[in-house]
């Protein structure tokens, strides 16, 4: 059977681009979302003839509010997996709740450092010679779920944040597609708080792996 796949987004769709164009042939993804009507990702979802809807902020008088019609956006679409490409929101609880152990989060340090924005800068600022980012499923904890897949870059330098977010995101496109693949493949699952890959419970940073080609077979 076809899993169906929701992603929701609120800016350039590089990551929503990557999922397009790695789409498992089990998979499909029937509908964007976004929270902003300039959002560039809209454009790559007509482009691949993917429906798409936007709910802006400013119409709901509260997050709940707001939260509640995404959910309703959401489930009209029987989604088997939501994920969150660039998302700019912090959910609600009963939100991420209503979707635990079926939405996934891309996050651009390697977790638990450097939750929230500006993470570049910040791992920078803190002399570190090695960044990356973490795949991990959503729960109620601001970018605290249990990580599934890391990438790690190095930093140089002569770096600054914008040289690092390219290489990160370079990352990103690579590993977002490959668990989104293990998810819709029915290896990857989430139990009793823990993410858990071909019956195998995993690590706080997830599956520890360096060459991603290996984990492709």
């Amino acid at each position: 059977m076809t899993k169906r796949i929701v992603v929701l987004i609120s800016g350039s769709g590089s990551n929503l681009q990557a999922l397009i164009d790695k789409c498992p042939q089990n998979a499909k993804i029937v509908g964007v979302i976004a929270n902003k009507p300039d959002a560039y990702g809209l454009t790559r979802a007509d482009n691949a003839g993917i429906e798409t809807r936007v709910l802006e902020n400013s119409r709901y008088d509260t997050r709940d509010a707001y939260d509640h019609a995404l959910a309703t956006a959401i489930d009209a679409l029987a989604p088997d997996l939501v994920v969150l490409a660039g998302f700019m929101r912090i959910l609600t609880p009963a939100f991420v709740e209503h979707y635990q152990g079926r939405m996934l989060n891309i996050h651009p340090s390697l977790l638990p450092k450097y939750t929230g924005l500006h993470t570049h800068q910040r791992a920078i600022d803190a002399g570190d010679t090695e960044h990356g980012t973490s795949v991990h499923f959503v729960t109620e904890e601001l970018d605290g779920g249990p990580v599934i897949l890391q990438a790690r870059v190095p930093i140089f330098s002569e770096d600054d944040a914008n040289t690092v977010a390219a290489r990160v995101q370079q990352q990103e496109h690579q590993i977002y597609p490959l668990v989104v693949r293990w998810f819709v493949e029915e290896r990857l699952r989430m139990e009793a708080g823990q993410a858990w890959l071909d019956g195998a419970p995993l690590g706080p940073a997830g599956y520890a792996a360096d060459e991603y080609d290996d984990l492709k077979a």
